[in-house]
């Protein structure tokens, strides 16, 4: 953990996070390290950078012990930070008010709470914590589907377990201490997948079904290129469709005395399908029929990740996306709105494109992954339909969190 008195000594790491060194990221992170000392009159900084993710096949599965595989980007969130010898955590950005709490006070709900949440997990997991003081500058869009609330959470979570734990506290309790603060701050019943994903770098396959396990893929990616076309409607305040989703699959689990669908066998449930639409209804049956199809296909993906076999990652990915459409239903907020739905359509009217709804759903997000041979094209079209800043490219970042 190197200590900074400027920003531009960061930029031997750029390579790594964002796949070249910028100017821009330069000037970045200068700024950054200038409004941390300038804020919070310190001389030096530590430097973090926290990523966004993509869930590539998976969608809603990771809360009822199913597989998915995401991975990284290079939309992060950076932060400067410090111990500040006290108990008080002092938090501000150039976007957001500023956040203060002392160590260990009981946290409120809402999205100030959620860097005390996280402290207040591991303290309540036997952990270290103290005050510190944290200045961010985030990519990472807010509602978009790349999960910024996750990016912030691992950010603090590393944070206090580099400066306070001697960097000891394993992913699967960092993760976890996202989790928590997410349930109990935005009221959010997430699953593990985006603190895992934010946490792991790359492209990871992650197993649910006996907590947090995850298998690093030797994805080759290089005939692939990613993009997400932002709809314009934020999915911030959606928790509720959200909850409704989880809550659905419990349902249909418990006709078979289980609390979770991976409890399920797959046999069972199909041939008992009817039975289970007349205790339940054919909505939430078919949410857990996407279940199943997902873990299938997580499989199928990962061997064409390693195989680097364009064409069947496409074919997999648009059979995800039909899937959330038909069975999972969580494109869209109500029946006269689209716009997922018609991004999906125009996306793969472009060619051979895979495109799906991204993350939680019904509003934000439509990933669209791009043969490498096709991409300017594809991208070209994208903007000239959606606008340039609505088209969002990004790159598979080989490290998750990272302190530099």
């Amino acid at each position: 953990m190197d200590i900074y008195t400027h920003g531009g000594n960061a930029r031997r790491h750029f390579a790594e996070l964002y796949g070249k060194s910028t100017y821009a990221q330069f000037i970045r992170y200068q700024k950054l390290v200038y409004n941390f000392k300038k804020q919070y009159n310190h001389s030096d900084c530590y430097l973090l950078s926290s990523s966004g993710r993509v869930e590539f096949c998976g969608n809603h599965t990771d809360h009822n012990g199913g597989r998915v595989i995401g991975c990284s980007v290079n939309l992060d969130i950076v932060g400067a930070f410090k111990a500040n010898n006290g108990r008080v955590v002092r938090i501000q950005s150039a976007k957001h008010p500023a956040i203060e709490f002392t160590v260990g006070e009981s946290a409120l709900q809402g999205g100030a709470a959620i860097a005390q949440n996280v402290i207040n997990y591991l303290l309540e997991n036997g952990y270290n914590a103290g005050g510190f003081d944290l200045y961010t500058d985030s990519l990472v869009l807010n509602g978009a589907g790349i999960s910024s609330s996750a990016a912030y959470e691992m950010l603090i979570a590393n944070i206090v377990n580099k400066l306070f734990n001697g960097g000891v506290i394993q992913d699967d309790v960092l993760a976890k201490a996202g989790q928590y603060a997410e349930q109990v701050s935005l009221n959010k019943p997430c699953g593990l997948l985006d603190q895992g994903a934010v946490l792991s770098g790359g492209m990871t396959e992650f197993d649910f079904k006996g907590g947090f396990a995850c298998k690093r893929l030797n994805a080759r990616t290089d005939g692939i290129k990613l993009v997400l076309i932002d709809t314009g409607k934020s999915h911030a305040n959606l928790s509720h469709l959200y909850a409704a989703i989880p809550s659905d699959m419990y349902d249909v689990a418990k006709c078979f005395g289980a609390d979770r669908l991976i409890d399920v066998k797959e046999s069972d449930f199909y041939s008992n399908f009817n039975k289970t639409v007349q205790a339940v209804g054919l909505g939430k049956a078919n949410r857990a029929k996407h279940f199943f199809e997902e873990n299938a296909r997580v499989d199928r993906l990962s061997v064409a990740l390693e195989q680097g076999n364009v064409e069947e990652i496409i074919r997999i990915v648009n059979q995800s996306g039909d899937s959330s459409i038909n069975l999972l239903r969580n494109c869209a907020v109500d029946e006269n709105d689209t716009a997922i739905s018609d991004a999906v359509t125009f996306a793969r009217s472009l060619g051979n494109v895979g495109a799906r709804v991204h993350g939680g759903g019904f509003a934000g997000t439509v990933l669209c992954v791009i043969p490498s041979g096709i991409f300017a094209e594809v991208f070209a079209a994208l903007c000239a339909k959606y606008g340039e800043s609505k088209i969002l490219p990004m790159r598979i970042r080989p490290v998750g969190v990272k302190i530099l």
